[in-house]
């Protein structure tokens, strides 16, 4: 308790020294980092200044920073944001921590696509099943977002965006190799001919990597898990005038790996087969002051699992149609407008010799909602939303958002937003042998507050905010091995990021977080730390360096507290509560520039750090990938 107490304390003097020394800096500028055009938090291109919420953004220039880094790499490093699993085995458990929430409650997007698995028991994506290499920026938005966004968009939303054709056309190819027998290829085809704009990606992936699963006696030698990864990617945009503009993709990712059963348990014969495909269509009619778009995707999983005598085959697949209406009347109201209708089916077979079984099923949900985006002159701005949700199982539910901030000279923003959220159960949690059909979505109120400044001719960048979640109707596995509705659970936290950059040549970012979350369930009193896998306290830095325009390096620390997990034994039936200790992570990249070649380096856990983000799975210890990257032109 005293260890907690005195890093959140140190947390908030941080962030009162850098306040109370910003003061008596002279804003001379109005350029800042709020000026940066972010996308997800309005469904619209909005300068940061403008939304009353906080966003973090992956560049196009960072995901070129770190060539050979995996997308749960990258994640990594965000502020509030922890990856369980980014250092183990790329084919095995991948868990999204944001802001203490559970993986289901955080949407994933791509291209602003929710790309949720109807096949999963939770309904959550996998976001090691997609490249880098077909990436272009990230944007993670923080703070429900149901209003906009709908389910899953809980704890805050992820919102891959994918390249897409633009300049001369440029051919691109990379090479890299390193630890564990790990190699990768990619080439691609970027530019735009006449009024067609155009990206072509395709890259591949094979590592004999580790054993997943960590053996309980260190004597002990489990086998290997290998990976495969195969990634297709291709962005068209056709301009067919009359400010109509024709846009479709296709994303095709196959992931291999050889799996374990579990804990301190190795598998031989094991494996896994997945192939995700998201395909979407929209046009797009530019208005004078705003712009109409309708787009249709589907999004298709298929799932294989080969345990000798059982196989498991699951399929998943998403229909969704949406039609959104984003305009700017005046200078003071603007709107975000949409419906959207969303189809989700599910054929699951469980072959087994002695327990056969099947799951064949389907459910719907419509949607519709608005946003208003209002500005008071050059200080005040205020974003009212609602949200109505018609589900075929459920029935009825709405959210709501109002979200006011205030700005500064365009160099401090202070926001807040009181918000709710929710989350659907999946089609497993409904309709298998283990559904309840009864189940009611988890519903949460969302209060945050928060600060985000530029000083010193944006040199010197700062962003504080807390938070408090309230969920109830959590959905549960309950005592009679049938999901329920049970528990209400009430999460707070802290999180404050200081940025230093002298110079172009200088980078510096650190960041702190905690995060405390506590269940209550209906036949218990008291309330319980439950936030399994995730630190209560982490803390994160980067510093990177430019010796020279075509000579770069950086440093990656991360730090995470003690955390609690559990496992499953196998010979007593129950549960195991076990304690995982604090680690620190340090890695390293560098690169050279020359004219259309990149060399490029990466050390991970260069201090060889034993550590586990999961009981009984193992991580990788000191390792490296280095590689060249080539444009042509």
């Amino acid at each position: 308790m005293k260890k907690r107490n005195t890093i959140v304390v140190a947390g908030l003097g941080l962030a009162q020294l850098v306040l109370l020394s910003a003061t008596a800096v002279s804003q001379t500028r109005d350029t800042t980092n709020l000026e940066q055009v972010v996308i997800t938090a309005s469904r619209s291109p909005k300068k940061l200044a403008d939304v009353g919420k906080i966003v973090n953004v992956i560049t196009k220039e960072d995901i070129a920073k770190a060539q050979g880094r995996s997308l749960p790499e990258l994640l990594n490093t965000v502020s509030g944001l922890i990856i369980g699993g980014s250092g183990s085995n790329p084919g095995g458990i991948q868990s999204v921590y944001l802001r203490g929430a559970s993986s289901a409650n955080t949407l994933i997007l791509i291209d602003g696509i929710a790309v949720n698995d109807a096949s999963g028991i939770s309904g959550e994506f996998n976001i090691a099943a997609i490249d880098v290499s077909q990436i272009e920026r990230i944007e993670i938005l923080k703070g429900a977002s149901s209003t906009l966004y709908g389910s899953d968009a809980v704890a805050g939303v992820i919102n891959i965006i994918t390249k897409k054709g633009e300049g001369k056309l440029t051919a691109s190819a990379l090479l890299s190799g390193g630890s564990y027998n790990t190699y990768k290829q990619v080439i691609g085809l970027n530019g735009q001919l006449n009024k067609t704009k155009i990206n072509l990606n395709f890259s591949n992936l094979s590592s004999k990597s580790i054993s997943s699963a960590e053996p309980a006696d260190p004597g002990v030698i489990f086998e290997k898990d290998g990976f495969k990864q195969i990634g297709f990617g291709l962005n068209l945009s056709q301009y067919l005038g009359n400010r109509i503009t024709l846009n479709g993709g296709l994303q095709a990712n196959q992931n291999k790996a050889d799996l374990d059963n579990g804990a301190f348990s190795d598998a031989v014969g094991y494996t896994y087969d997945k192939t995700a495909l998201l395909a979407n269509l929209g046009a797009k009619l530019s208005l004078t002051k705003g712009d109409l778009s309708f787009i249709f995707s589907q999004n298709n999983i298929k799932n294989q699992f080969d345990n000798y005598p059982t196989v498991t085959k699951n399929i998943g697949n998403i229909s969704n149609l949406e039609a959104i209406f984003n305009y700017q009347f005046n200078d003071v109201l603007g709107i975000t407008s949409g419906a959207n209708y969303k189809y989700n089916s599910t054929d699951q077979k469980y072959i087994d010799p002695t327990y056969p079984s099947s799951l064949n099923t389907n459910n719907h949900i419509s949607s519709l909602y608005t946003s208003l985006f209002l500005k008071g002159g050059n200080l005040f701005r205020m974003e009212l939303g609602g949200r109505y949700n018609n589900h075929s199982q459920y029935g009825n539910n709405f959210t709501y958002t109002i979200n006011p901030s205030l700005v500064f000279n365009n160099q401090l923003k202070v926001y807040a937003n009181i918000s709710s959220a929710y989350r659907v159960p999946s089609l497993y949690q409904l309709y298998s042998d283990y559904g309840n059909l009864n189940l009611k979505p988890e519903t949460s109120q969302n209060y945050e507050t928060g600060i985000q400044a530029n000083f010193l001719d944006n040199k010197l960048s700062f962003t504080t905010s807390i938070f408090k979640r309230k969920l109830k109707d959590v959905i549960d596995f309950g005592p009679k091995f049938s999901y329920i509705n049970q528990n209400r659970q009430n999460d707070k936290g802290l999180e404050v990021q200081l940025g230093f950059k002298p110079s172009s040549k200088l980078n510096f970012i650190a960041f702190y977080n905690y995060v405390d979350g506590k269940v209550k369930t209906s036949d218990v009193s008291t309330e319980t730390f439950n936030l399994i896998r995730r630190p209560k306290n982490s803390f994160g830095a980067n510093l990177g360096y430019a010796f020279t325009p075509k000579f770069y390096t950086s440093l990656n620390y991360r730090w995470n507290d003690n955390r609690l997990d559990q496992y499953y034994d196998p010979t007593t039936f129950k549960a195991v509560s076990v304690n995982l200790k604090s680690y620190s992570k340090v890695d390293a990249y560098v690169q050279y520039q020359f004219k259309k070649i990149m060399l490029f380096a990466d050390v991970k856990n260069i201090l060889n750090a034993s550590y586990n983000d999961f009981v009984g799975y193992t991580t990788m210890r000191i390792n490296f990938n280095a590689g060249l990257s080539f444009n042509f032109n």
